[in-house]
C-alpha cells in the first residue's frame, strides 16, 4: 500500500458509516465515502467528530448539495510540500461531492519528483505527458521538480482553467506546460503520427465518461488499448509509467498486468502496484482511495 500522510494542510480526520471527515485547510467538510464501510463510531467516539463547516447530502436524482454551518468562501487555498519546491492548489467543493484535488495521488507526486530530479543531475530534457490530468497535480508537482516541457490534457475546459490558476498560485508560470483540452484517445493517435516522444506518462483515467465531442470512455474495454498506445509515446530511456485507477472492478493486479503486456513487453523494467490509502489522523483506519501501477525501467 501506498501511504498519502505527508499533507499538513489536508487531514482525513475520521471514516465511516459511509462518510469521512476532512480538515483541508481551516475548513471541515464531511462528505459520503463508498469505502467508509464500517461504523462511524467503531474506532473513535463519533461524538468527538467537530462540527462541519459543511456537509455534502446526496440527492436520490443523482449529483448532491452541500450544507453549510457558516458562510464558506467559494474557493480556498492548501499547500503540498513537493520534491522541489512548494504546490499550492485550490479547493472548491462542488456538486457531483469533489474539491479539486485528490490527496492520495501525493504519493504518485513524490515518486515522479523524484525520478525527474535524478534525471536531471545527468543532464537530460524530460518530457513529461499527463493524460485525464484534472485540475493539475502531477503537472505541478512534475514541474517544480524541473521537467523541461509537460503536455496536460484533459477533456474538461473548466479543469484545465483550474489547472492553471493552481499554475499561477504556485508559481510556475515560467514552467513550459501546454494545456490541451480533447479526449486523451484522441490526443495519443495524434501524438503517434506526428512521433511525439515523452520520457514519463502519468494516467488517471475514470470508471466512465465522455469526451468534448460524446466520445465514450469504459474503462474495462477502453484501458488496455490506451496503454498499448501510449508504450508507443515512450521515449528510448523512459523515466516512468504511472496509472491509477479508482475503478473497484479493477483490482491492482489487473492494472499490472495491463503494464506488463504493453510497457514491460516493450522495454523489460520493473512493475509494483498497490492500493492508495490515505491513514485517519484520530482512528486507527486506513482509507482506500484506488489503486496505482508504477513502471520504471530499473527496479
Amino acid at each position: 500500500m501506498f501511504l498519502a500522510d505527508r499533507f499538513s494542510d489536508y487531514e482525513l480526520m475520521f471514516a465511516g458509516g459511509g462518510d469521512k471527515f476532512e480538515r483541508w485547510g481551516e475548513y471541515y467538510l464531511k462528505r459520503p465515502d463508498p469505502q467508509a464501510v464500517w461504523p462511524a463510531d467503531a474506532g473513535a467516539d463519533h461524538e468527538a467528530w467537530p462540527e462541519p463547516h459543511a456537509v455534502y447530502h446526496r440527492s436520490d436524482s443523482g449529483g448532491g448539495s452541500w450544507s453549510t454551518r457558516i458562510a464558506l468562501p467559494r474557493k480556498w487555498k492548501i499547500s503540498y510540500p513537493a520534491i522541489g519546491g512548494r504546490l499550492v492548489f485550490y479547493i472548491e467543493p462542488t456538486g457531483f461531492k469533489h474539491t479539486g484535488l485528490f490527496p492520495e495521488q501525493s504519493v504518485n507526486w513524490d515518486f515522479l519528483g523524484e525520478m525527474i530530479q535524478s534525471a536531471k543531475k545527468r543532464e537530460r530534457p524530460i518530457r513529461i505527458l499527463n493524460l485525464f490530468a484534472y485540475t493539475g497535480g502531477a503537472t505541478l508537482a512534475a514541474a517544480v521538480a524541473g521537467a523541461t516541457e509537460i503536455v496536460h490534457v484533459d477533456a474538461s475546459k473548466g479543469m484545465i482553467a483550474r489547472a492553471k490558476e493552481n499554475v499561477i498560485a504556485s508559481g510556475l508560470e515560467s514552467s513550459y506546460i501546454r494545456f490541451i483540452a480533447e479526449d486523451c484517445g484522441r490526443f495519443v493517435d495524434r501524438e503517434i503520427r506526428r512521433n511525439r516522444q515523452y520520457d514519463g506518462i502519468i494516467m488517471d483515467p475514470p470508471a466512465y465518461g465522455r469526451g468534448p465531442s460524446g466520445e465514450l470512455w469504459k474503462i474495462e474495454d477502453a484501458l488496455y488499448p490506451l496503454v498499448k498506445k501510449c508504450s508507443e509515446l515512450l521515449s528510448d530511456q523512459p523515466l516512468f509509467f504511472i496509472l491509477n485507477s479508482y475503478a473497484t472492478a479493477l483490482s491492482p493486479l489487473a492494472t499490472e498486468n495491463i503494464i506488463g503486456l504493453t510497457i514491460s513487453k516493450r522495454f523489460g523494467g520493473h512493475v509494483t502496484s498497490g492500493e492508495l490509502g490515505i491513514p485517519a489522523s484520530r482512528m486507527n483506519v486506513i482509507l482506500p482511495c484506488g489503486s496505482t501501477v508504477r513502471w520504471t525501467p530499473e527496479g
